[in-house]
C-alpha cells in the first residue's frame, strides 16, 4: 500500500524562485532513499475560508503564497527508513541549505493511500 506525505508551507511570494531551486536541489534525495514521486504545487487558486483554510493553516501573510508539496513511497516501511536516513543526511541541514520560508509554520504528516483512483 502507497504511503504519502504531506506538506502545506507558506512561502514569500517573491521567492518563488529560491523555493523552487531550493527544491530541485533537495528533492532529489527523497527519490534516492526510496519516493516515488515529490510534488511542489504553488498555489493559484487557494480560497480564504470562514471558519478555517490553507492560510490560517500556515499563518500565511498578504506577501506569501501558500503551497502544497506531497511525497509517495511505495509503502511505509520504505518511507520511515528513508526519513531516518534523511534525518543524518548533510544535504538536508538547514545551515547548509537554509529554506526560502519559515520551518516552524510548516504542516505536514504522513497518510496511508487506501484509495487511489487513476494514475
Amino acid at each position: 500500500m502507497s504511503y504519502v506525505d504531506g506538506f502545506v508551507i507558506a512561502v514569500p511570494t517573491a521567492n518563488k524562485e529560491k523555493f523552487f531551486a531550493h527544491a530541485r536541489e533537495l528533492d532529489p534525495v527523497f527519490l534516492e532513499l526510496g519516493a516515488t514521486r515529490v510534488y511542489e504545487c504553488w498555489g493559484d487558486d487557494v480560497p480564504r475560508g470562514q471558519v478555517t483554510d490553507f492560510h490560517r493553516a500556515v499563518a500565511a501573510k498578504d506577501d506569501e503564497t501558500v503551497v502544497f508539496s506531497w511525497v509517495e513511497w511505495p509503502d511505509k516501511a520504505t518511507r520511515d527508513a528513508g526519513m531516518k536516513k534523511m534525518m543524518d543526511d548533510p544535504r538536508m541541514d538547514p545551515a547548509a541549505n537554509p529554506m526560502p520560508f519559515d520551518g516552524k509554520r510548516m504542516i505536514f504528516g504522513g497518510f496511508s493511500a487506501d484509495l487511489v483512483l487513476g494514475d
